[in-house]
Formats: structure tokens, C-alpha cells, sequence
């Protein structure tokens, strides 16, 4: 495709799916109208002379394995009834896969349950051998996370959004665009509503790309065309840009509901499938061991500097801003990545945390301005 033309692409028959979280927001300003529009009338006059009730936000980070701290503490949370229903729901990677589930409520836990307990490296990924690393897209074939996704993420489910969206509720997962090199937004429940035959394809394909870490998983390739003429995007894990997001740093949220009428109360609900404080290591001095660790030093830095720029957003657009994370003292050790009695370990940490009711933080971390 075309370096100046990339900004066109869209997804055939499904052209107003996704944004550029970096770049123009009207469509993402279109869609949240149109979402509280179809609140606005579902609450039919009630909705019109008291106005839209509280909105309840939940962003999702990444993290890996570590999706199980997220998985226990929304399942705990929905064991003490106190669980909102999410105006929004975002996800990037491991975040965009609990997802669907959280956005579609308790119904949904025990098949989040599942995904975050019982599966094992081998439902994740097959490590492919030397030859293939040196000339294939990845270390690891992603076949495996493919069958569990197309099991888990059917048409039923995406069915199930698409009743949702209608009720003016919005999913929005992250992917990559590595082509690019930004960052890109999808409306799932515009997907859901779209009648395409491959919207579900889609669906899985945004999951995937989401949680396909650049080198370990293969790349996603998405169909897109630009005036009539077929591409393919590489699409790959949110991450690699954000660690997590609530909407576009560009987009004024009390500005504009000031100005179209949907002014209401807002809280918003950031897991951060990570802990928050350096873990320190003995890095040994080998090529790849000092890379990885520089890698998971970069991750662990950009995921802080996200928590500060959603508070930021929070602040200056009026949402109550509560963050939880992995706490410190969890010092579990996992033989691999994906290990299921390391993920129970941390699942139970989220999910005792929420029954005895979890201390959400205020403020991203350092930082107090009460201090």
C-alpha cells in the first residue's frame, strides 16, 4: 500500500470500524453520540426529563499470563454483587481477550474462568525449531491460541455484543498496525451489528493480533482496500504502543458532552495486569538475557507512563479514576510463560482481593497530590 494513502484503508464492507487513537476522532465522537443516544432512548422519557444515569468505564491492560490477576478480581467483584455494569469496556492484549467477557458480564465468568486456570502453555503456543525462527515471522506457532479463541469467541458471543451495543454499550479493542506503526481502535460492537459474513472472522482476527507479541507470535494480516484496491495490514499486539487506553488523549470528553447534552457522572475502573514496583533480577550477561530484560524494563516503564496519561485525561475530563494492579507481595515463580499453577496462584490473588473488597487506588503510582 501506498506510504500516503494508508490512512484510507478500510476494512471491505466494514468501513467504519476503527479509529487512529493518535489521530482524527470524529468518527470516535460519531459513535459515543450515537451510543448515548441509544441510551437516551431506551430509557425513553425518563431518559430525556433525568437525564443519563452514572457511566462506569473499565480499561484493561496487557500483561500476559498475568490476565489472571484481572480475571480473579472481576469474578471476585461479581461474587459480591457489587460488580457495575460497564458503559465501556477496552482491552489491549492479554486485556483483549477478557475483554468480551467482562464486557458481557457475570454470565460470562466461568468461561473467563476457564481461559485464565485451566489452559496450559500448549493451548497458547507451539515453539517452532531453530530453522523455522530464522526464516518464518515468529519463535512460536499461535494455532493453538487460534482453536481457543474460535471455541471460546463464537458467534454467540459476538451476537451477544452486538444486543449490547444496541443498548448503547461499547467494546473497543487495540491492536498495531505495524505497517503504520500506530495504533488502532476497533469498534467491536460495530463489527457485531454489521451483518458481514466475516465479521466474526474479524472478530478473532482482532483478538489474536492484539496478543500477538512481535517475534513470539506470527503477525495478524488483515484484509483492507484502499479505492478499490485490495492490501494487507500486519497487525500485531497493542502493546507494542500502549499498555492500556480509555479513549483518545486527543478527545475532550467533558467538552464535548458540555456541548451535545450528554452530560452525566463518570467512573472509571483501570486494571493493570502488573505489578507497579521494580521486581529486581540477576541479569545474566548474554546477548538475548540483557535484551529481554532492556525489553521488560521499556514494557514495565510505558505501562507507568499510561496510568499517568489516562489520570491526566480523568482529571481534566472529570472521571473518577480508581486503579488496581498486582501487589508487590506477590512473589509467585512460573517455570514458563502460560503456567497454569503460576496463573491460579495469581488468579486467586485477584479474586480474595475483591471479595474482601479491593482498595482501589486513586492516583497512579508516585504520585499524590495531597502529599
Amino acid at each position: 500500500m501506498p506510504d500516503s494513502n494508508y490512512l484510507d484503508a478500510a476494512v471491505p464492507g466494514m468501513p467504519d470500524v476503527r479509529y487512529f487513537i493518535d489521530g482524527d476522532t470524529s468518527l470516535f465522537l460519531q459513535h459515543g453520540l450515537e451510543s448515548a443516544q441509544r441510551e437516551r432512548e431506551l430509557l425513553g422519557p425518563q431518559g430525556s426529563e433525568a437525564g443519563l444515569p452514572p457511566a462506569v468505564f473499565l480499561a484493561i491492560s496487557g500483561g500476559g499470563d498475568n490476565g489472571a490477576f484481572g480475571a480473579g478480581l472481576l469474578i471476585g467483584w461479581s461474587e459480591t454483587g457489587e460488580r457495575p455494569e460497564f458503559k465501556a469496556v477496552t482491552g489491549i492484549s492479554t486485556g483483549a481477550l477478557i475483554a468480551p467477557f467482562a464486557f458481557l458480564g457475570p454470565a460470562y465468568d466461568e468461561p473467563l474462568r476457564e481461559v485464565y486456570t485451566e489452559v496450559s502453555p500448549e493451548d497458547i503456543a507451539q515453539p517452532r525449531s531453530f530453522l523455522d525462527i530464522i526464516f518464518k515471522d515468529s519463535a512460536a506457532d499461535n494455532s493453538p491460541l487460534w482453536a481457543l479463541v474460535r471455541d471460546y469467541a463464537g458467534q454467540e458471543m459476538l451476537d451477544a455484543i452486538a444486543r449490547e451495543y444496541d443498548k448503547g454499550r461499547l467494546l473497543l479493542i487495540a491492536t498495531t498496525n505495524l505497517d503504520a506503526q500506530r495504533p488502532i481502535v476497533w469498534n467491536i460492537g460495530e463489527i457485531a451489528k454489521s451483518g458481514h459474513p466475516r465479521a466474526l472472522e474479524l472478530f478473532h482476527s482482532i483478538l489474536i493480533a492484539s496478543a500477538a507479541i512481535p517475534g513470539a507470535f506470527p503477525p495478524v494480516m488483515i484484509d483492507v482496500e484502499v479505492n478499490g484496491t485490495a492490501y494487507q495490514e500486519m497487525h500485531v499486539d497493542g502493546g507494542t504502543i500502549s499498555q492500556v487506553f480509555l479513549y483518545p488523549p486527543s478527545f475532550n470528553l467533558e467538552e464535548a458532552s458540555a456541548k451535545y447534552g450528554f452530560e452525566r457522572e463518570r467512573t472509571l475502573y483501570l486494571i493493570r495486569n502488573a505489578r507497579l514496583d521494580q521486581e529486581w533480577a540477576d541479569v545474566e550477561r548474554r546477548t538475548l538475557n540483557i535484551a529481554s530484560r532492556a525489553i521488560a524494563t521499556l514494557i514495565q516503564t510505558q505501562g507507568v507512563g499510561d496510568l499517568f496519561q489516562i489520570y491526566l485525561s480523568s482529571v481534566r475530563d472529570d472521571v473518577d479514576y480508581n486503579l488496581a494492579y498486582i501487589p508487590s507481595t506477590f512473589n509467585a515463580e512460573r517455570e514458563r510463560q502460560f503456567d497454569t499453577a503460576y496463573m491460579n496462584q495469581l488468579f486467586d490473588v485477584g479474586h480474595q482481593m475483591a471479595l474482601e473488597g479491593y482498595p482501589w487506588e486513586k492516583y497512579p503510582p508516585g504520585y499524590n497530590p495531597t502529599d
